[in-house]
């Protein structure tokens, strides 16, 4: 049996139900990092039982989940093990091997599929869907070029002096900040390229930008999309610091634009389950700017994580609902958040000895919700946790979130 099947006649899957066998419903996930945790806390919550596959013996996931398959992504016992175990399949995280769920998507509904798994995991890819859906959504992304061979960057330095200065990425295995190279001219290009192993790479135009945001959007089998309204985001060396999520965050032409994009982008990929996508907000001489489309998360999303503690439903209550087939109810903000990204850092001292934080302190700020993902070890620029601050009003929660940010050390963080 193939997604496709699945998508045209999906039962839902009820929480607290059993099987023929008399089996709880369970629910699987490949990968036991922070976004499984937080789903397998979202999918105990409504009743199902979890089962996490994760080679990892001590991943966040995988210490709270019911079944805890400790193999690697892509071992056959592993994932028989796994469809066995779950009524339906989903991932946390992009660079899972996409023929693992094409595997695991014989035999059970997978969300999100693998063939938009596979195109998130290749920038070439990621680009040309995103310049196909132009008309549908509004948006394209930035000028690129596609340098996969010798030729291909000469053809770049001798006929498309325009997109220099500019940022090289790998096509694949890049995040974080990872894989990417500023170049300012034709000889910093062939040296940065060479550096990155001479990869497959896109070449992309360096633009005046103004902002970052994100929207989550998630669609049903049946084709049902509820969203959530743009975050704003402030990134450090390449890694999310800071979330800006409530009314006013970004310029309301801008944000109606972006949330209209980012469900084409899921409609136009026939998408099932959370999808993220992300934006430049870019000066281009007009009141508020443009917006050009950056790239995509097939899972929930660093920058959703305040959906947590600020919504009625959150991303991965989200992730839930579309995976099983449940109705997905339009989620409501009932509170302005900023979420703060705790990293590695905040447990190093200057010589790099672990401390602790003052979470007393931290955890006196009114609206605080500090979030830790059960890592057992911290490291500089490793994600460790988050804290959310939720308030009756925008300027008390700026108010306590720069408290919280002079008492942890955080940098990012602007008003």
């Amino acid at each position: 049996m193939n997604n496709a099947m699945h998508i045209a006649a999906m039962t839902p899957i009820y929480p607290g139900s059993t099987d023929a066998a008399g089996r709880p419903a369970t629910l699987g996930v490949l990968g036991g990092g922070q976004l499984g945790r937080m789903f397998v806390h979202a999918a105990q919550r409504l009743g199902y039982f979890t089962a996490v596959l994760e080679p990892d013996t001590e991943s966040p996931a995988g210490l709270v989940s019911h079944h805890h398959i400790q193999t690697d992504y892509d071992d056959p016992a592993g994932l028989a093990q796994l469809a066995d175990l779950c009524q339906a399949i989903t991932t946390e995280f992009e660079n899972v091997p996409a023929q693992a769920l094409q595997t695991l998507a014989q035999t059970r509904p997978v969300a999100p599929g693998a063939a938009v798994v596979g195109i998130a995991q290749n920038r070439i890819e990621e680009k040309a869907h995103f310049v196909a859906c132009a008309d549908l959504s509004g948006v394209t992304c930035a000028p690129y070029a596609v340098i996969e061979t010798p030729a291909e960057l000469q053809a770049v330095r001798d006929e498309r002096p325009d997109l220099l200065p500019g940022i090289l990425k790998t096509a694949r295995l890049g995040y974080d900040g990872k894989g990417q190279v500023r170049v300012r001219n034709a000889a910093d290009l062939a040296t940065a390229w060479a550096e990155l192993g001479s990869v497959a790479c896109v070449l992309e135009k360096m633009l005046p930008l103004t902002a970052e945001c994100s929207v989550l959007v998630a669609r049903g089998w049946d084709g049902q999309v509820v969203s959530f309204a743009p975050q704003r985001n402030v990134h450090v060396d390449g890694i999310l610091a800071v979330t800006h999520a409530y009314e006013g965050n970004m310029p309301p032409a801008l944000a109606t634009r972006a949330r209209d994009a980012a469900v084409a982008i899921a409609q136009q990929l026939s998408y099932v389950g959370v999808l993220c996508v992300e934006f430049f907000m870019v000066e281009d001489g007009s009141e508020h700017g443009s917006l050009v489309v950056n790239e995509m998360a097939p899972r929930p999303h660093n920058s959703g994580h305040y959906t947590l503690d600020a919504c009625d439903a959150s991303q991965f209550d989200l992730q839930v609902h579309a995976m099983a087939g449940l109705p997905l109810p339009q989620p409501r903000q009932h509170s302005p958040a900023i979420m703060l990204n705790l990293l590695g850092d905040v447990w190093l001292d200057a010589s790099g000895q672990r401390r602790e934080p003052d979470w007393t302190a931290v955890l006196r700020l009114p609206g605080t919700h500090l979030h830790l993902y059960g890592k057992l070890h911290a490291r500089a620029g490793r994600k460790m946790g988050h804290l959310t601050i939720t308030g009756p009003d925008v300027a008390s929660v700026k108010a306590v979130a720069q408290r919280a940010v002079a008492l942890l050390g955080l940098p990012g963080y602007e008003d």
